[in-house]
């Protein structure tokens, strides 16, 4: 008799998992868990199930969008558990780059969101904390008294060249892939994103 008191044993028991895939506990650098990692690819199993049921035509989309949204779990708690020391979460560090990477240091608040992508409510959370911080300041935008000009502090540079130096190390350069197939992988995600209207 095979029995498990985990999510194997569950998978075991619903058919999901052969009798002898025994979870092992482990945790691997860059593994973005908040369980002991499984034996097989529930993905995977998930896809092979939609077939099973007559769903073959969306299996792969169902797979990969599936794995795209745990593959952005995963990245997005390692980039925060190197931010989190720093005082930040991912999406004030890209604003904080964002305005160091301009000339002046400055740009419309809704120009900002244009740029990072984010809802408005979003980039004005995200101001509203790094202001507090002393990070960034708002000012009123010249010639156009309902903009708002946000502006990064000498503090909120010093920070961000801080917190680049230590996402490069920690993250980016330690993504997992092979440098062709991580050139591969923002090719195919492009097109993606270029389909789906994020750019022309």
């Amino acid at each position: 008799m095979c029995e498990r008191a985990d999510h194997a044993g569950f998978a075991r028991r619903e058919g999901l998992l052969p009798c002898d895939n025994r979870l092992r506990h482990r945790n691997v650098r860059g593994q973005a868990v908040t369980t002991a990692p499984l034996t097989f690819d529930p993905i995977e199993e998930a896809a092979r199930q939609w077939r099973a049921r007559g769903w073959g035509d969306a299996a792969d989309g169902m797979a990969a969008v599936t794995s795209v949204m745990r593959v952005q779990a995963i990245m997005l708690a390692r980039a925060e558990a190197v931010l989190r020391p720093l005082g930040l979460s991912f999406a004030r560090y890209e604003l904080l780059t964002l305005l160091s990477f301009t000339r002046r240091g400055a740009l419309p608040m809704a120009q900002a969101g244009a740029l990072l992508q984010v809802h408005p409510t979003s980039i004005t959370n995200a101001v509203q904390r790094l202001e507090k911080a002393g990070l960034v300041s708002r000012e009123p935008y010249p010639g156009d008294g309902r903009a708002v000009l946000i502006q990064i502090t000498e503090q909120g540079r010093e920070l961000a060249a801080e917190a680049t130096k230590h996402i490069n190390a920690d993250l980016f350069t330690q993504f997992g892939l092979p440098d062709h197939l991580l050139r591969t992988l923002f090719s195919v995600l492009r097109d993606l994103r270029r389909e789906a209207g994020d750019f022309s």
